[in-house]
């Protein structure tokens, strides 16, 4: 193993299960958050993921167990960050929070430590140099439901060192992942630069009126043959996280549409605790949303 300590940042939605993912490869993992109710939520997430890893990957009990007893939770990044190889950033797609969060971390962290960023749309060159390591800085960006739509894109900036970036590519294999390696800097990156436009047209419909989120997907996946719809896989990736993003776009942009397209996600869900699949409920209820009925294509 290049790396045998790492630390996940932000134990949200993904950041459970890029955590436990690793830990499940074999990895020591320390957990930082802001507080112990972040921390115990995030826990909470990881014992749902247990779950999941036995009925999808037909991991056993005592495999999953193993794999939370390599995880240890901290709101003190001093003591998280102590012993990392590496660190995985997944905390809120917001720039100001993110910025303090790599000022602090600079201070506390080991010389040798790599840090990486899981975010979907901000690119590293916006916070390579607040690092105080833009050579060992780079993006490591994973898909939501990290156990199965398994891909890994690594993303360099102009001062990433390539050792670095060729290492995090074998970390990424390492911990079970395809490893997609980007050679320059994309806002969105691969996925994101096809699946965002993609749901920005849906909520835009939803938004404007001209139909609801259930008759989009229905329009999407039968005349696509996709499983899923856009407001389904809004539902995967978190409200919350979808909320932030469009926010941003909407601040730096001046956009209108995009700025009554957030406080649509916010009026309509966040504000009523409908936060997506992991929160059992979104655009749809869980564990047996609609679009899974074998009736839902046939009128």
């Amino acid at each position: 193993m290049l790396y045998k300590n790492i630390m996940v940042a932000g134990i949200g939605v993904l950041g459970s299960q890029i955590a436990f993912q690793i830990a499940f490869k074999g990895f020591q993992v320390s957990v930082y958050d802001i507080n112990d109710e972040a921390l115990d939520s995030g826990k909470n997430k990881i014992v749902v993921l247990m779950e999941r890893y036995q009925e999808d990957l037909g991991a056993t009990r005592k495999e999953v167990n193993a794999a939370f007893q390599r995880i240890s939770f901290s709101c003190s990044l001093l003591k998280a960050v102590s012993e990392a190889d590496l660190v995985i950033e997944a905390i809120p797609e917001v720039v100001n929070i993110k910025t303090k969060f790599y000022t602090e971390l600079s201070k506390v962290a080991p010389e040798k430590t790599i840090f990486l960023t899981n975010s979907s749309v901000l690119l590293p060159s916006q916070f390579a140099e607040v690092t105080g390591r833009p050579e060992k800085f780079l993006a490591l960006h994973f898909a939501n439901e990290i156990w199965i739509n398994n891909t890994a894109e690594i993303m360099k900036h102009p001062g990433t060192n390539m050792k670095v970036f060729d290492d995090v590519i074998t970390f990424a294999k390492d911990i079970g992942m395809i490893a997609l390696p980007l050679y320059k800097e994309q806002p969105g990156y691969i996925l994101n630069s096809l699946l965002g436009p993609f749901l920005e047209a849906a909520m835009l419909l939803w938004l404007n009126k001209v139909a609801d989120p259930q008759t989009i997907d229905k329009a999407w996946m039968k005349a696509t043959s996709s499983p899923l719809g856009p407001f389904a896989i809004l539902d995967i990736i978190g409200i919350t996280t979808s909320y932030n993003i469009e926010l941003a776009k909407a601040s730096e942009t001046g956009d209108q549409q995009l700025k009554k397209m957030a406080n649509l996600l916010k009026t309509e869900l966040i504000d009523k605790g409908k936060l997506g699949k992991l929160t059992g409920e979104g655009f749809y209820k869980y564990p047996n949303p609609k679009y899974m009925n074998s009736s839902f294509l046939k009128g």
